[in-house]
């Protein structure tokens, strides 16, 4: 007794998973080698053999209005099945308004949305210090968008790491080499989940 295996060629159901990000997914301060995305890679070439293909095409210091610039290019280009948005980060950390910030976002989900790709948005937190009011505003941006457009959302990309010395460069900003695999964790279940 067998079991019938159905021979598809792999491009049948291969999928390209693009990372649009800053510098917390091109691997600022470690070798890019390092970085979540190069995890995320290697993970999926082992539980899914030569199917997705990850391109990274973050950007240390990106924020979402240079995004945005860069997207319909980058959509044409790669043609991706899954958009992760991970952005907003520099932007708040230089207190851009949150509407702003919402708007630049949104305009890329619809973007990626009309091309078929399913979105999935790793959300940020910014530091206490910029005051509750804008801290909320920011954070809510993400879940705003999450409905609005039901689009998969992380609610904190850097959890587990924000506020744990250990797991930081030496700027208390960026993530370490050892954080990457804890970074890949938190995104990898709606990316798994998007395949």
């Amino acid at each position: 007794m067998f079991s019938m295996i159905c021979l598809l060629p792999v491009s049948s159901f291969a999928k390209s998973i693009m990372i649009l990000g800053d510098s917390l997914s091109a691997g600022y301060g470690i070798n890019p080698q390092q970085g979540w995305v190069t995890l995320l890679q290697q993970r999926l070439n082992q539980q899914f053999p030569k199917q997705h293909k990850v391109i990274n095409a973050s950007v240390s210091g990106e924020t979402t209005s240079g995004a945005l610039a860069r997207l319909p290019k980058l959509l044409q280009t790669h043609q991706p099945n899954i958009v992760v948005i991970e952005l907003g980060g520099n932007d708040g950390l230089r207190g851009q308004p949150p509407q702003m910030i919402q708007k630049n976002l949104a305009q890329m989900i619809q973007q990626s949305q009309k091309t078929k790709a399913t979105v999935i948005l790793l959300g940020m937190k910014i530091p206490p210090n910029y005051g509750t009011a804008y801290s909320t505003a920011f954070e809510n941006n993400y879940k705003v968008l999450s409905q609005q457009y039901k689009v998969k959302m992380l609610p904190f990309f850097m959890n587990g790491i924000a506020g744990n010395k250990s797991l930081m460069q030496k700027d208390l900003i960026h993530p370490n080499a050892v954080a990457q695999k804890i970074l890949l964790d938190n995104a990898y279940p709606l990316i798994k989940a998007a395949l």
